[in-house]
């Protein structure tokens, strides 16, 4: 709940919101309740598919959706907070989905879990053991970023032996890994500008660590050369 600023409005571009939530003020699913008992509040809340925004009666049609806009990020910015949250038990439920629609339910991971931020490794899988460990710096990438980099350590599961043709043919069953791949190459730059310690930057680890093999954002990419 916000206090109603007196300030004149100014419209954001609208951008695409990785949670599915609208962006604009203008988006059919927004849903504006105005109420003459409000004087200086302004709130919002999820009601299924769609956002109800409630503030008081009698506002210049500018400061609404400069309000509305306000409460877009505030709704967003909260989403991916409760995002970053999400438990080990969360993310082996989204392996084993991402496992049944796209490997046939194939790769069966003993667990998948988050671990520390790792220096030149982004995501790992223990072939011998089933074991598949995600770093927390992709806590705050976009969904289908995340199902990508699980899916590609499930894929580890059903096609051993590295980076071989037939694992990027398993890999690229998922739709969207051209765009996560894209997303994975300038998130990298944007971490750790040209630093030698960013994942998959030249320099760093590869192959067998000690928690399995650790793959940066080179390993993550097909380059075409496999």
């Amino acid at each position: 709940m916000v206090a109603v600023p007196p300030t004149p409005a100014i419209d954001d571009p609208a951008t695409p919101d990785p949670l599915g939530l609208p962006t604009s003020p203008d988006d059919p699913r927004i849903d504006v309740r105005r109420s003459r008992r409000r004087k200086r509040t302004v709130s919002a809340r999820i009601e299924g598919d769609t956002v109800v925004v409630l503030m008081p009666a009698g506002l210049p049609r500018s400061q609404e959706r400069r309000l509305i806009s306000d409460m877009l990020g505030k709704l967003a910015r909260s989403g991916r907070r409760r995002g970053t949250r999400a438990s080990d038990a969360e993310l082996m439920q989204r392996a084993k989905g991402l496992s049944r629609e796209w490997l046939d339910g194939r790769a069966v991971p003993t667990s998948v879990r988050w671990v520390p931020a790792m220096t030149t490794r982004w995501a790992s899988c223990t072939q011998a053991s089933g074991e598949i460990r995600i770093s927390e710096a992709l806590r705050d990438v976009p969904p289908y970023v995340l199902d990508y980099v699980v899916l590609h350590e499930l894929a580890h599961l059903v096609v051993p032996g590295g980076h071989p043709p037939e694992f990027w043919r398993v890999v690229r069953r998922f739709p969207r890994t051209e765009r996560a791949m894209g997303y994975l190459e300038a998130y990298s730059r944007v971490l750790r500008p040209g630093a030698p310690g960013a994942p998959g930057a030249p320099g760093g680890e590869s192959g067998e660590g000690p928690e399995g093999p650790g793959e940066g954002v080179g390993d993550l990419i097909d380059d075409g050369t496999a």
